[in-house]
């Protein structure tokens, strides 16, 4: 598995690259689940990451249903340096909604550079904000040319993605992806006491922020606290 590691500036982009993190993953908590940070941020990041070698994602926000919209946010992310440009299908409905907000995102990054990564996120807690069921992603993903489906938490209320989709429905999203043939993600509050059941689902890339900050979500990333999350899931 590898670990992304999210966060919303260059000084704890730092340590989490000094923790080890693989992919680091340029976001902004105050703007949502997902919140999209600023092209300024996502460029000194990339720079000072790619310098150490590590990968750069970056969020586009928690997008309603305007595809022209998201794919000028995830070209944005595209040009500032980020390697996989992750958007969040909160405003998106149904299957029909979904495909049109894929194709055009997937068009507007890989027109630019075929070598950029697409990361489709959907929400375990679709039910609570009347979004799109992650388990209906993947088909639409890969047909589409996206590269990664991920799975995170809309509402940041202390939940986890546990309390959202049991583990059945998680090794189902996991399998689903790779019958498609693209990675998949795992986030949303995942911890400590996520650790064993993440290494038997075993997904391409488990998502963290709050569980390597020093006192929740809103506190700062430290890079120890990183470094032991990493030797957990080697």
């Amino acid at each position: 598995m590898l670990l992304l590691v999210s966060p919303k500036n260059l000084s704890e982009a730092i340590e989490a690259i000094e923790g080890g993190a693989d992919i680091i993953d340029v976001k902004n908590p105050a703007e949502g689940s997902l919140g999209a940070n600023f092209p300024w941020v996502i460029k000194e990041v990339a720079k000072v990451a790619k310098s150490r070698g590590k990968e750069v994602s970056a969020t586009t926000g928690d997008m309603p249903f305007k595809p022209g919209t998201a794919s000028l946010a995830a070209l944005g992310a595209a040009i500032a340096g980020a390697d996989y440009v992750k958007v969040g299908l909160y405003g998106v409905r149904n299957e029909q909604e979904a495909e049109e907000m894929v194709k055009a995102v997937v068009r507007a990054v890989k027109d630019f550079d075929r070598e950029k990564k697409v990361v489709i996120a959907g929400y375990g807690d679709f039910y609570r904000i009347n979004s799109i069921n992650p388990l209906k992603l993947s088909p639409i993903a890969s047909a589409c040319g996206a590269d990664v489906i991920m799975v995170d938490t809309a509402i940041k209320d202390g939940t986890s993605i546990f309390d959202h989709l049991n583990v059945e429905n998680l090794q189902k999203f996991i399998d689903m992806a790779k019958k498609s043939g693209i990675l998949c993600a795992l986030a949303g509050n995942l911890g400590w006491n996520h650790v064993e059941i993440l290494k038997k689902l075993s997904p391409d890339i488990i998502g963290i922020r709050s569980a390597v900050c020093e006192a929740g979500r809103d506190s700062r990333i430290k890079r120890d606290l990183v470094k032991k999350l990493k030797e957990l899931v080697l």
